[in-house]
């Protein structure tokens, strides 16, 4: 029963998408126009659940330190957008994450829990300037505070994920598929 519950879970996820588009901060305020931002794009639900999901393979002190490092890195990387500095190959380190962060799921790599956080934190410098190039009218602070907040809670729920997986499958092989899942539409949106 916990399988099939799980399996359902996963799949719901996997194949959801937001029907929504970007909130107006003007209608909706800036806080939940932030909070929605990473919800309405798959590249950045996928890269986030992807960070959970690889911090749970990983273990102990993974758990807490990976996500904080993409969430400190993201918040980061909004800053620069926010003081005009230029950021190259936004776009691009963005899919790249998504392949990339899929493909370490699915090999279930486990190297040094600093350097797990050095690469999300890489590709989350890039996620963040994406967050600051689309403020628009919201306020920044209110914004920020809304996507770190619902970045903080996909990686909750990949790591979540990642530890029911590991709970009721031997060998890790649901989350590896995840992952390769993961890979597999970081590559679909490149070419979408």
């Amino acid at each position: 029963m916990k399988r099939r519950l799980l399996l359902a879970a996963s799949a719901f996820v996997a194949s959801t998408a937001p029907a929504f588009a970007h909130l107006d901060p003007a209608e909706h305020g800036s806080l939940m126009a932030g909070f929605t931002h990473p919800l309405s794009g798959a590249d950045h639900m996928l890269v986030m659940i992807a960070v959970g999901l690889w911090a749970a393979q990983i273990g102990g002190r993974a758990l807490w330190v990976v996500p904080a490092a993409f969430v400190g890195a993201m918040a980061f990387g909004f800053a620069l957008a926010m003081t005009g500095i230029h950021l190259p190959f936004v776009e691009p380190a963005i899919l790249a994450s998504v392949v990339a962060l899929g493909l370490l799921v699915a090999m279930a790599i486990r190297w040094q829990t600093a350097t797990c956080a050095a690469i999300v934190g890489v590709f989350a410098l890039f996620h963040g300037y994406a967050h600051g190039g689309e403020l628009g009218a919201a306020g920044a602070l209110p914004f920020s505070t809304g996507f770190v907040i619902a970045t903080a809670l996909l990686h909750v729920a990949g790591i979540g994920l990642g530890l029911g997986i590991s709970r009721l499958s031997s060998g890790g092989t649901f989350s590896r598929l995840l992952g390769g899942l993961t890979a597999f539409a970081g590559v679909a949106l490149i070419f979408n």
